[in-house]
């Protein structure tokens, strides 16, 4: 990837190396970017999450795109999906989001949407990337040229709600459900969403206060909610990252269910109602095994990418599959949106909890969970070693051993980090501690080679 746009957009610690100033600058590169593009005034949907350098972010970002001639929708704190679904209702060029997602509150970022709704491409990013980092001044407007801000946004956010709770037939009546909201973006559209339905819904952690989005909360620290599940007699909990493009659950026991047996639920119950298209779902190389065991079972063909819902993404696009995600709770419903929605998938997963009629840690036993051990090798980030080591026929022959000594009933998986000077060895065992100790014996080899 680019000096800046990371696998989810530009990312740092804000007034540290994510400034007021660089985000003016990236608002004048993207508008003019789309302005060369469309050969007209571009306009711009622009949402935020609840961290406290969000405004000024908002602030800074829609500066830069006005002073070179771009117009802007303000839709206010939103869910990063939502800026994706209305960037496609209002016909805008792009969709900007200001958030890190599940990070702490210091954390900030900014991602852009095309005007289909989806990431940008990395051609386009590059030319962003390249006016950002260039010392030429970008052209800015004046007198009736210079851009304007579009007030009365406010509708917006409830076209939004309107199209996530059209995304079900069911009212949802019987359950009882807690959601946690992570005091992020959530709390701005789920207590009206699920007020929208007969299920009886109670909600934590949804009153945000600039720093504690993400703060022992949501998806990424669920023992509270796992807890209060368990304590108020609740069927089902349902967990939130902070810009709520993601979703984990817990069943009435407490115990968590993962963004695989979201994905073997509502797999199952789309082959059951004739819509899984390609008679496929697709995950990434990191899912568990009990996912492929799953499928196996069910007559479900798992298609697996590298690690990364972009990826996910791609390949269901590619082969109009309908169903799609990631471990971590990023699920896609591509006949419904065009990213990864948690708050859209909750409402799938209910749906097909209140059609069953069971409880959810019945709902999910169809989708094992093997033990798995990642172990994280430091290996030197130049000269090529971390390269010479993924590519030496010694440790293909040494994870060929391992796997044959599994019998099938376990995974070995040694790949590359993209970003960091490691090497990672995820192994899946019938056990813990067989998991564990061939992951050991792996990373012992690997250090092995790089003396």
């Amino acid at each position: 990837m680019g000096k800046l746009f990371g696998t989810d957009g530009i990312r740092g610690v804000v007034g540290e190396n994510l400034t007021a100033d660089m985000a003016f600058r990236v608002g004048q590169a993207i508008a003019t970017v789309l302005e060369e593009e469309k050969g007209s005034r571009p306009t711009l949907v622009i949402g935020k999450d609840t961290r406290i350098s969000s405004d000024m972010l908002e602030s800074a970002l829609m500066a830069g795109i006005c002073s070179v001639g771009g117009d802007v929708k303000p839709v206010g704190t939103i869910p990063t999906p939502a800026v994706a679904y209305l960037t496609v209702q209002e016909r805008a060029d792009a969709g900007i989001v200001i958030s890190a997602s599940h990070n702490p509150y210091e954390h900030n970022g900014i991602k852009v949407f095309s005007g289909q709704g989806y990431k940008l491409s990395d051609a386009v990013e590059g030319r962003i990337e390249e006016k950002i980092l260039s010392q030429e001044p970008m052209k800015v407007r004046t007198r009736g040229e210079i851009g304007r801000r579009h007030h009365g946004m406010r509708q917006l956010k409830r076209d939004y709600i309107d199209f996530v709770a059209s995304t079900i037939e069911s009212d949802l009546a019987g359950l009882k459900i807690l959601v946690d909201c992570a005091n992020g973006a959530a709390s701005a559209t789920a207590p009206e969403l699920f007020g929208r339905f007969k299920a009886r819904t109670d909600f934590i952690h949804h009153d945000p206060d600039g720093v504690n989005i993400n703060s022992r909360c949501g998806s990424t620290h669920m023992e509270d909610l796992a807890a209060s599940v368990v304590k108020g007699g609740y069927d089902i909990g349902v967990a939130f990252d902070g810009d709520a493009d993601r979703c984990l659950l817990v069943d009435e026991t407490g115990a968590t269910i993962d963004g695989d047996k979201v994905l073997a639920v509502c797999a199952m119950d789309l082959k059951r109602r004739g819509k899984l298209n390609g008679n496929a779902l697709v995950a990434t190389v990191m899912s568990n095994l009990g996912l492929h065991e799953f499928c196996r079972n069910s007559g479900i063909d798992l298609i697996c990418t590298d690690v990364g819902d972009r990826n996910v993404l791609e390949k269901m696009l590619e082969k109009d599959y309908r169903i799609g995600g990631e471990q971590s709770g990023h699920t896609i419903f591509t006949d419904l949106e065009t990213t990864g929605d948690g708050e859209v998938t909750a409402l799938q997963f209910l749906q097909v909890l209140a059609r069953s009629g069971e409880k959810a840690s019945s709902l999910v036993s169809c989708c094992a969970v093997y033990p798995q051990v990642l172990v994280n090798v430091e290996v030197p980030h130049s000269g090529g070693v971390k390269e010479a080591i993924m590519a030496s026929p010694e440790l293909a022959e040494a994870v060929k051993q391992e796997e044959a000594a599994l019998s099938g009933a376990g995974r070995v998986l040694v790949r590359p980090s993209g970003t960091e000077a490691l090497i990672r060895v995820m192994v899946e065992a019938k056990t813990t501690d067989v998991a564990q100790a061939v992951a050991d014996r792996l990373a012992d080899f690997i250090k092995s080679q790089k003396k």
